[in-house]
């Protein structure tokens, strides 16, 4: 499912619903192109002034070539599913026996019609030779440049879907790579408190574990939620890390009422809060602000998550190293939704803290459903 890139429209003509039905594309060509072939014909023959020896036969000669065509088809399409070496043999030798056949009927309705006797002679045979091969290798080459075209479309469909459906595995993997992860530190959590007989807190924390994950996994592994819905999500996850650290967690959001719209992965914001609380408020005794802040910049909305805690002091390693599952999923699953259409940045003060922006396409829709 490969980078997921933004959709862009073909720049070149789409002829492709023409031949979405095969049967009705090739007896429209088949129509129109012998028709075609029927007034060139007749209009070159009767420059020198109409005449029934002149029209007849070139009609009979359309006909004839409408019919022989059909036939070729026929053999054609059995022979696209022969070896290529038998294939190629037998289509070059049906293509010279019915080159041929079609020669000598022609010849002979322009000596029968100009009653001339019912002999063929050898100029008129090699001069309809010549023009009847022309018509049938023109109309062979066509038909398999047509079904040519029509194999690698279906190919190239076919690739687009299995690349799709990559992706959608691929972020569905990012995406449930989060819920074990947290998972273990909560349950790790609970039971702690267990061992500490505090069961009241265990329980309220199970309860709003449950709360969360009822809330999360309702949703779609690939799916995107409105930033309205993802920060809702952060205030249950906190609630649950609130009962651990207690005032030592200050969460703080700041989000735009214009930007509530706009959809992003669901879980995006997760991991960085995560992070924050690992990086910033355990190693403080004081505990470390979060804050959240989401804003619309015109057509790009920009989401900043950062903390008061140490930063990235004394050469310490950033988060996205040490957890193995934070910036890098983020920055992924931002890969695989948006393609290089996004941009993820992290900064840090020498006074410490930490902060990490986000910036993504501002849409109302859906992609995965679209």
């Amino acid at each position: 499912m490969a980078t997921l890139a933004p959709i862009r429209p073909r720049t070149a003509l789409n002829v492709r619903p023409f031949f979405e039905d095969k049967s009705r594309a090739f007896w429209t060509l088949q129509a129109v192109g012998w028709g075609g072939y029927l007034i060139v014909r007749e209009a070159a023959s009767i420059s020198g002034g109409p005449s029934i020896e002149v029209v007849i036969p070139v009609l009979i000669e359309a006909i004839l070539g409408y019919c022989i065509t059909l036939l070729l088809s026929t053999l054609y399409g059995y022979y696209r599913r022969l070896p290529r070496v038998a294939g190629i043999s037998l289509t070059v030798a049906t293509l010279v026996g019915a080159t041929l056949l079609y020669a000598f009927l022609v010849a002979f309705a322009f000596s029968f019609i100009s009653m001339k006797g019912y002999g063929v002679s050898l100029a008129s045979f090699l001069s309809a030779f010549y023009i009847c091969f022309t018509v049938l290798a023109g109309w062979s080459a066509l038909y398999f440049g047509i079904n040519f075209y029509i194999l690698v479309e279906e190919q190239i469909d076919q690739m687009r879907d299995l690349e799709l459906q990559a992706s959608s595995a691929q972020l569905a993997m990012l995406r449930y790579q989060l819920n074990p992860h947290f998972l273990f530190n909560t349950l790790n959590s609970i039971s702690t408190l267990v061992l500490l007989k505090q069961t009241e807190r265990a329980n309220a924390m199970l309860s709003r574990l449950s709360s969360f994950l009822r809330y999360t996994l309702a949703n779609e592994p690939t799916a995107h939620v409105t930033v309205a819905q993802e920060v809702e999500t952060l205030k249950l996850y906190l609630e649950i890390e609130k009962m651990r650290f207690e005032a030592r967690l200050r969460p703080q959001f700041d989000i735009d009422p214009a930007a509530e719209r706009a959809r992003l992965p669901s879980l995006l914001l997760q991991p960085l809060v995560e992070n924050a609380i690992k990086y910033a408020v355990s190693p403080l005794e004081e505990g470390a602000d979060i804050r959240v802040e989401v804003r619309l910049a015109g057509e790009r909305v920009r989401i900043t998550v950062s903390d008061t805690g140490p930063g990235l002091r004394d050469g310490a390693p950033p988060p996205s190293l040490s957890t193995g599952v934070g910036l890098t999923n983020i920055r992924e699953r931002l890969a695989q939704a948006y393609g290089p259409d996004q941009r993820l940045t992290t900064h840090s003060t020498p006074a410490g803290g930490f902060s990490v922006s986000i910036e993504i396409p501002y849409q109302l829709e859906d992609r995965e459903a679209a």
